[in-house]
């Protein structure tokens, strides 16, 4: 698909101001804008921020215009999208997930304010901010440290099946650095790991359960990615097929049928997000505005699902779990 092509396809989102019987023109709706990798309007999170947004009293026509490109995937596409953007007047930019969202949205405008999820990367050791506390810039919002939690991941992981000796690791290219960094500091928990790279759309999920080494199939860890989330019903039924017990970092996965899930929930990080722009449309600074951390990281089982695979997890950890899917 050629590039003008793709763009005109992404559609304009008319909002239309009203004038009140005074004859005055209404106050300028708040515009926002945002380019999404993969995930749709739809998905729960963007549902989760639409309404959050309703609850601070943005309604969309009236005071509020949500300028939504959805990029499916092509991010040789993003820094069209963000310039988009910025052709439409939008008040404000949302920049979720990878790293190369924001990355685009930076090369389009150093003056828009800009709210980051960075759920893939961490913008501190990347310079995107200059500190959590007082980011500078035009840039703030949320950071979840998917890095980190990749190692807690494996933990949980092996806590559930002592036996484990090897895994599978599925990763891409806009999750290469948790790759790296789970590869290099696995040592002490005792798991050999045998990294497998998902390259051309649409992920092969069987032939790469094949591509591993046998003796590392029977668990795998999915690292953070906004393809193999929007791919988690077929990443799920390849596990549940080959029988492979899997980790996974939010629980939409686990509710899709893979096993286990440990990180943030990604409704209330959006729910967040709406807040920081309801903050820079009332006259705060990005530079002003902390960046936030999630405090709070769930971990979900899928219990049909092991019993699927045959698997008997131990009772201190469903004891320990915030969420057993029966």
């Amino acid at each position: 698909m050629r590039r003008r092509e793709f763009i005109a396809g992404l559609g304009v989102i008319a909002s239309w101001a009203t004038l009140p019987r005074s004859g005055y023109p209404a106050p300028k709706p708040l515009r926002v804008g945002t380019a999404s990798v993969v995930n749709p309007r739809t998905a729960s999170f963007w549902v989760a921020f639409e309404r959050r947004m309703r609850e601070l009293g943005y309604v969309e026509g009236q005071n509020f215009s949500f300028e939504f490109l959805d990029m499916q995937g092509q991010t040789e596409y993003l820094g069209e999208a963000m310039k988009e953007l910025v052709r439409r007047n939008v008040d404000l930019i949302i920049a979720p997930g990878p790293e190369v969202v924001l990355k685009a949205a930076l090369a389009a405008t150093h003056d828009l304010p800009i709210v980051m999820v960075a759920v893939d990367y961490d913008p501190l050791a990347l310079g995107y901010v200059g500190s959590l506390a007082r980011p500078t810039g035009n840039v703030t919002g949320v950071f979840f440290q998917q890095i980190e939690l990749g190692v807690k991941r494996l933990q949980v992981m092996k806590d559930a099946f002592q036996s484990m000796q090897a895994a599978t690791v599925f990763w891409d290219h806009l999750s290469a650095d948790q790759w790296q960094a789970i590869r290099d500091i696995t040592g002490p928990i005792g798991v050999r790991l045998a990294g497998v790279q998902l390259r051309d759309q649409p992920y092969d999920y069987e032939r790469a359960i094949a591509e591993a080494p046998s003796d590392h199939r029977r668990f795998l860890i999915v690292m953070a990615s906004p393809i193999f989330f929007r791919d988690r019903d077929r990443l799920a039924e390849s596990t549940i097929r080959h029988r492979v017990a899997s980790m996974t970092a939010f629980r939409g996965w686990v509710d899709a049928g893979c096993l286990m899930s440990y990180g943030a929930n990604l409704d209330l990080l959006f729910q967040r997000v709406a807040e920081y722009v309801d903050r820079i449309a009332k006259g705060a600074k990005p530079a002003d505005l902390p960046v936030e951390q999630p405090t709070k990281f769930e971990l979900v089982i899928n219990l049909k699902s092991a019993r699927t695979l045959g698997l008997d997890l131990p009772p201190t950890l469903l004891a320990r779990a915030d969420e057993v899917i029966e």
